[in-house]
């Protein structure tokens, strides 16, 4: 293990490796891609799957704690992109809170949300990691490493 690089990859290259996922967060908030379509299940399913190869590929000594690290950060990314595209996601209909609430500040309500949709995108991305994690982890235990296998740097 590089005291450089504990997690077996530079800052930048994370940062890189979660931003594979970001592209879906923006095509999906500006309805370019719809839930459910082939198109979408590749803007899934792909970039973590590019997690998981660049941990096959590396090796890093702890690969589980990486591919969280990637979850993470994207989880940054979703947050970010979430925020950023809020009006073209909601093309101008943004929701409100309903109920008890329905009296509330309407810049307060958005404040709630707002806040509410950050949170949930950074557990999301949490969530992504550890699943991804949890599967890359298994494979690095079953799937032998290549006898060229990088190990280090990055």
């Amino acid at each position: 293990m590089s005291a450089r690089h504990p997690l077996g990859f530079s800052w930048p290259v994370l940062v890189a490796l979660a931003a594979l996922a970001a592209p879906r967060v923006v095509l999906h908030d500006l309805g370019a891609i719809e839930e459910g379509s082939v198109v979408n299940g590749l803007f899934v399913f792909l970039p973590p799957a590019g997690w998981i190869a660049a941990v096959l590929w590396k090796r890093p000594p702890r690969p589980f704690a990486t591919v969280v690290v990637i979850g993470a950060i994207y989880g940054v990314f979703l947050a970010l992109g979430h925020q950023l595209l809020w009006d073209a996601a909601f093309r101008g209909n943004a929701p409100t809170l309903g109920g008890n609430l329905a009296g509330m500040d309407p810049g307060a309500q958005e404040i709630a949300l707002r806040s509410a949709a950050v949170l949930s995108s950074l557990v999301t991305g949490a969530l992504v990691g550890v699943v991804t994690a949890a599967v890359a982890l298994l494979l690095c235990r079953v799937v032998p490493a290549s006898p060229a296998g990088h190990r280090s740097g990055a």
